[in-house]
Protein backbone atom coordinates (compact mmCIF):
# COMPACT_ATOMS: atom_id res chain seq x y z
CA UNK A 1 0.00 0.00 0.00
CA UNK A 2 1.50 3.33 -0.87
CA UNK A 3 2.37 6.07 1.89
CA UNK A 4 1.31 9.42 1.43
CA UNK A 5 4.37 12.53 1.39
CA UNK A 6 4.65 15.99 2.03
CA UNK A 7 6.72 18.64 2.92
CA UNK A 8 4.96 21.94 3.26
CA UNK A 9 6.82 25.33 5.55
CA UNK A 10 4.30 27.52 6.90
CA UNK A 11 4.97 31.07 9.20
CA UNK A 12 2.30 30.92 12.13
CA UNK A 13 1.59 34.35 13.59
CA UNK A 14 -0.39 35.70 16.62
CA UNK A 15 -0.68 37.45 19.25
CA UNK A 16 -1.03 37.85 22.79
CA UNK A 17 -4.98 39.03 23.76
CA UNK A 18 -5.18 42.70 23.66
CA UNK A 19 -1.75 42.71 22.69
CA UNK A 20 -0.41 43.31 26.39
CA UNK A 21 3.24 43.02 26.83
CA UNK A 22 3.23 39.63 28.00
CA UNK A 23 5.85 37.12 27.29
CA UNK A 24 8.87 39.22 28.91
CA UNK A 25 12.50 37.90 28.44
CA UNK A 26 12.86 36.09 31.88
CA UNK A 27 9.95 33.71 30.40
CA UNK A 28 10.20 33.98 26.44
CA UNK A 29 12.70 30.71 26.29
CA UNK A 30 10.15 28.53 28.44
CA UNK A 31 7.70 30.14 26.19
CA UNK A 32 9.29 29.00 23.23
CA UNK A 33 10.45 25.46 24.43
CA UNK A 34 6.94 24.31 25.84
CA UNK A 35 5.39 25.30 22.12
CA UNK A 36 8.01 23.38 20.55
CA UNK A 37 7.24 20.42 22.22
CA UNK A 38 3.59 20.94 21.41
CA UNK A 39 4.42 20.70 17.74
CA UNK A 40 6.65 17.77 18.41
CA UNK A 41 4.39 16.13 20.31
CA UNK A 42 1.34 16.81 17.13
CA UNK A 43 4.35 15.50 14.66
CA UNK A 44 5.68 18.68 13.21
CA UNK A 45 8.31 20.19 13.27
CA UNK A 46 9.99 23.92 14.38
CA UNK A 47 12.16 25.55 12.03
CA UNK A 48 12.36 28.88 13.83
CA UNK A 49 10.32 30.28 16.60
CA UNK A 50 10.92 34.20 18.75
CA UNK A 51 8.05 35.14 21.37
CA UNK A 52 8.18 38.89 20.92
CA UNK A 53 6.41 40.19 23.80
CA UNK A 54 2.88 40.60 22.33
CA UNK A 55 3.34 38.34 19.49
CA UNK A 56 4.79 34.93 18.30
CA UNK A 57 5.97 33.97 15.03
CA UNK A 58 6.61 29.94 14.09
CA UNK A 59 8.14 28.66 11.04
CA UNK A 60 7.32 24.91 10.97
CA UNK A 61 7.51 21.94 8.65
CA UNK A 62 3.43 20.82 8.32
CA UNK A 63 4.04 16.93 7.58
CA UNK A 64 0.80 15.19 9.91
CA UNK A 65 -1.34 15.52 7.45
CA UNK A 66 -3.92 13.90 9.49
CA UNK A 67 -4.12 17.43 11.68
CA UNK A 68 -5.57 20.50 10.14
CA UNK A 69 -3.96 23.60 10.43
CA UNK A 70 -6.57 25.12 12.61
CA UNK A 71 -6.81 22.11 14.94
CA UNK A 72 -2.99 22.54 15.55
CA UNK A 73 -3.17 26.45 16.18
CA UNK A 74 -6.48 25.65 18.49
CA UNK A 75 -4.86 23.54 20.52
CA UNK A 76 -1.09 25.49 20.53
CA UNK A 77 -2.90 28.33 21.84
CA UNK A 78 -5.06 26.56 24.44
CA UNK A 79 -2.08 24.66 25.62
CA UNK A 80 0.37 27.05 25.73
CA UNK A 81 -2.56 29.11 27.40
CA UNK A 82 -2.89 26.87 30.26
CA UNK A 83 0.80 26.23 30.70
CA UNK A 84 1.64 29.66 31.25
CA UNK A 85 -1.59 29.91 33.53
CA UNK A 86 -0.62 26.78 35.81
CA UNK A 87 2.33 27.39 36.18
CA UNK A 88 2.19 31.65 36.65
CA UNK A 89 4.85 32.70 34.14
CA UNK A 90 3.06 36.16 33.95
CA UNK A 91 0.95 38.36 36.14
CA UNK A 92 -2.68 37.89 35.68
CA UNK A 93 -3.81 35.90 33.55
CA UNK A 94 -2.65 35.15 30.10
CA UNK A 95 -4.94 34.63 27.04
CA UNK A 96 -3.75 34.49 23.36
CA UNK A 97 -6.13 36.96 20.99
CA UNK A 98 -8.33 34.91 18.95
CA UNK A 99 -7.29 34.47 15.28
CA UNK A 100 -3.69 33.88 13.44
CA UNK A 101 -2.13 34.54 10.17
CA UNK A 102 -0.84 31.70 8.45
CA UNK A 103 1.54 32.21 5.11
CA UNK A 104 3.27 29.37 3.15
CA UNK A 105 7.02 29.43 2.00
CA UNK A 106 8.70 27.34 -0.69
CA UNK A 107 11.74 25.04 0.81
CA UNK A 108 14.38 27.67 -1.17
CA UNK A 109 13.15 30.17 1.14
CA UNK A 110 12.71 28.64 4.12
CA UNK A 111 16.32 29.80 5.47
CA UNK A 112 15.55 33.55 5.10
CA UNK A 113 12.40 33.21 6.68
CA UNK A 114 13.90 31.51 9.66
CA UNK A 115 16.47 34.55 9.75
CA UNK A 116 13.82 36.87 9.32
CA UNK A 117 11.62 35.15 12.36
CA UNK A 118 15.28 35.38 14.58
CA UNK A 119 15.47 38.58 14.18
CA UNK A 120 12.27 39.65 15.16
CA UNK A 121 13.84 42.04 17.99
CA UNK A 122 16.28 44.25 15.62
CA UNK A 123 13.22 44.07 12.93
CA UNK A 124 10.59 45.60 15.45
CA UNK A 125 12.73 48.77 15.56
CA UNK A 126 12.20 49.92 12.80
CA UNK A 127 8.28 48.20 12.01
CA UNK A 128 5.72 47.75 14.37
CA UNK A 129 3.24 44.70 14.47
CA UNK A 130 0.85 46.13 12.69
CA UNK A 131 2.93 47.24 9.62
CA UNK A 132 4.44 43.61 9.55
CA UNK A 133 1.22 41.97 9.52
CA UNK A 134 -0.65 44.18 7.06
CA UNK A 135 2.71 43.34 4.64
CA UNK A 136 2.33 39.79 4.77
CA UNK A 137 -1.52 39.94 3.85
CA UNK A 138 -0.35 42.57 1.29
CA UNK A 139 2.70 40.15 -0.10
CA UNK A 140 0.22 37.16 -0.41
CA UNK A 141 -2.64 38.59 -1.72
CA UNK A 142 -4.82 38.33 1.29
CA UNK A 143 -8.34 40.05 1.53
CA UNK A 144 -9.29 41.35 4.78
CA UNK A 145 -11.77 43.32 6.54
CA UNK A 146 -9.98 45.91 8.97
CA UNK A 147 -12.50 44.90 11.48
CA UNK A 148 -11.42 41.10 11.74
CA UNK A 149 -7.86 41.98 12.55
CA UNK A 150 -5.74 42.13 15.37
CA UNK A 151 -6.23 44.63 18.31
CA UNK A 152 -3.17 46.70 16.77
CA UNK A 153 -2.96 50.03 19.30
CA UNK A 154 0.44 50.84 17.71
Amino acid sequence: MPNTYSQIYLQLVFATKGRETKIGATIKDEVEKYICGIFRNKGQKVLAIYANPDHIHILFSYKNLRITVPELVKIVKTESTNFINETNLTSGKFFWQEGYGVFSYSKSQKDSVSNYIFNQAQHHQRRSFREEYLDFLSKFEIEYDDKYLFDFYD
